[in-house]
This record gives structure tokens, sequence and C-alpha cells, in this order.
């Protein structure tokens, strides 16, 4: 596919989407960038002024006015439509330069709109090695529930309570809302059990920078309770098993099936309730279990993600600060390769702008741009 066709491809793919995610635990980040419509610019100053729509918030797309002062600066600026409007004259580019203005420090300004001016939004720690630990995104959908007690929704709570276990064992992971994917693919007529196969995880890992999924199924709770014949108090024990699959969505493939299954005697109890306290413990100890085995294939996940859009000189990424990216950093263009061998080396892209939730810009420092089919991996930090 050549690069025009690619362009407009993603430019269309990325128009379907609408944002935020996670956020159960966190939110799926995918780029949520459009043109906004002309009835948007409200006023006389924004008439010759490109506005779009990032996040469901508009922004004015400004040259940056400190470009000719060198260094990483961005060639262009994503600002507020408000503080644009209240501040014109900071965004003008200066037609000539003073020699002071050669000796002054540049004004650190408002670059473009990013997580770190919300305190509400998670933001990723600062890393003091070249590799740091960016966030990998992950679906985990309910669970197929085979119990004997119809109705209760026990698979969909399964599911959320081991996202939340996982949050904690896992701060560098972000998990995408299954919700938010499955109403994506009911609007584009794909039925929910087609998640399963290759072309549909691709498709979740171009658009929603998935790296895997993890489905999976439980059987039981089974519950065994006796009576003592000297008194009137049960005794209970609970049996319950999970089998879970993880499945890479880059090349499609699973990557391990997960069995668990609690120790049946860990789970008594006795007294009132004791058939729901037995279950209870069988929970807790399955899910235990279940969520280590998971972190470590996540942790035997590479950290990757793709160009959503590319427009003259600057490639738009969809991850940014949330994922742990910072300014100034050096990714590396890769062709994946099919029958398993080296990735194939195809240029270096830097960061320079950090915008949005979770969204970022870069330039092409090295090579040629990237194509559909290639994916950026981080290569050092900036300065490094």
């Amino acid at each position: 596919m050549g690069s025009n066709g690619y362009r407009f491809h993603l430019t269309l793919v990325i128009l379907f989407l609408t944002f935020f995610f996670v956020t159960a635990c966190s939110t799926p980040s995918w780029l949520a960038l459009k043109k906004a419509p002309p009835h948007k610019a409200k006023t006389k100053d924004l008439l010759d002024k490109e506005v779009i729509i990032i996040d469901r918030r508009e922004y004015v797309k400004i040259v940056n006015p400190h470009t000719q002062e060198g260094g990483n600066q961005p060639k262009y600026l994503y600002i507020p439509v408000e503080e644009y409007l209240a501040n014109k004259e900071k965004y003008t580019v200066p037609t000539t330069r003073s020699p002071l203005a050669k000796a002054a420090t540049p004004v650190s300004g408002p670059t473009s709109p990013s997580v770190s001016d919300r305190s509400d939004l998670p933001v990723a720690p600062i890393a003091t090695s070249t590799t740091p630990p960016l966030k990998k995104k992950i679906l985990i959908t309910h669970f197929e529930d085979r119990t004997t007690s119809e109705g209760e929704g026990i698979g969909d709570w399964l599911a959320e309570t081991l996202i939340k276990e996982m949050a904690y064992r896992a701060p560098q992971t972000v998990f995408v809302d299954f919700q938010t994917i499955k109403e994506f693919l009911e609007r584009n007529g794909n039925d929910l059990e087609e998640i399963k196969s290759p072309k549909t995880l691709k498709l979740l890992n171009e658009l929603f920078g998935i790296h895997a999924i993890a489905m999976g199924e439980l059987t039981g709770p089974y519950v065994f309770t006796t009576r003592s014949p000297k008194d009137r108090e049960s005794t209970s024990t609970a049996l319950i098993k999970i089998e879970m699959k993880v499945r890479d969505t880059l090349s499609g493939k699973t990557l391990n099936t997960i069995s668990v299954q609690n120790p049946i005697f860990s789970t008594k109890e006795k007294g009132i309730f004791s058939d729901e306290k037995a279950k209870r413990r069988a929970f807790e100890l399955a899910l235990n279990e279940l969520s280590r085995s998971l972190l470590k294939e996540l942790d035997r996940l590479d950290w990757f993600c793709r160009p959503a859009k590319i427009e003259g000189d600057e490639i738009y990424i969809n991850v940014g600060r949330l994922t742990g990216l910072r300014e100034g950093d050096v990714m590396e263009i890769l062709r994946p390769s099919i029958l398993g061998g080296k990735d194939q080396v195809r240029g270096q892209v830097r960061i320079s702008t950090l915008f949005g939730l979770d969204a970022s810009v870069g330039k092409l420092i090295q090579g040629g741009k990237p194509e559909e089919e290639d994916i950026l991996k981080f290569l050092r930090r900036g300065g490094s």
C-alpha cells in the first residue's frame, strides 16, 4: 500500500474513534484527533486557523514561535482555543530576532496539551535507565461462565476483580475497557466471537495499541457441605477452576494457556454461612494464582507502538505521557519479521511533542517514514 493510501486509510479509521479509556483502572488511549467543522471557529480570530479536536476538546494548531531558537522545538503547537484567544500575541511568530532574544533563555509556555496538566490522571514515573518501563496495554475480556448458578454474572465479576488485582500488581500496565471494545466491534458489524481471530487482534493492535488480550472461562464454584452428627454446625469447602488464554495481538498467536485451581482444603469453613465463606475463599485463592501467572506472561511481552497518522514530516503516535514517553525520546522504526527472525530496522523517530491524554508527535531523524505494517520501539531517552 502506498504512503498516500496509507495516510487516507488511517485518517478514516481515526475518525471512527472517540475516547478515552481505561477507566475502571485506567483508560484505553487511542488517538482521538480530527479537524473541527467550520462552525467551531466562532470568532474572526480563528477563521484562518486550523482548529483540531483532541479528546473532545478544541485546540488551535499554530506554528511554534520558538522554532527559530533551535534545540528540539516542535514545529507546531496545539493550544486550547480559550487560551489562544486570550493570549494571541504570545503565539505570533516573530519576523525578526533581536540580539537580546538570542541571549535570552526561552520562556517556558504551554507547548502542547498534556496529561501533566491534569492532576487527576496518573503520570508515568520518570525512569533513570535508558530502557524505561513503558506501559503495555492489555485487554481482559469477560469470562465465559460455566457455573451452575445462571444469571449471577460471575464471569463479569471475575474479570473486573482480576483487573483490580492486576492494577495493583502491575502498575506499568494500562487495562483497556472491555465494554468500549465490545461496542466498537458491534458498531463495525463484528461479532464478539471474532475477537479471537488474528485479523481482529491485529485491528485492535493498530487502532487501540493493545499488546495482548486475555480471555477465559470458569468452572464452578462447586461447594461441598457436611454436617456433624454431634452438632448442627456445617462444614464447607469449595472448588473453582479457571482457564485463560493469553493472545498476542501482533502475531495473533496464543502465547500461553493458564489453568488454575484452588486447593480445596484451604477453603474449609465452619459455622453459619460456611458455604458462602468457602466460595469466597476459593475465588480469592484462584484469583491470586491467576494474577501471578498472568503477570509473568505480560512481563515476557515486548513493548511497541504504531504510527497513527503521517502528515508531512510529522508522525502522530497513539502513545504519550501516560504510557511513559518524554519529549526527546527516540523510537526505532522496525519491520516485524514474518518468520520469527530479526526485525528489519528502517529508521528513527524523535518525539517532539506530547499532547492529549496519551498521544505524541514525532519527527523522522533517520531512514524512511513508517509504513502500515511497521512498528515503533523505544530506543533511547532524549540526550542519552
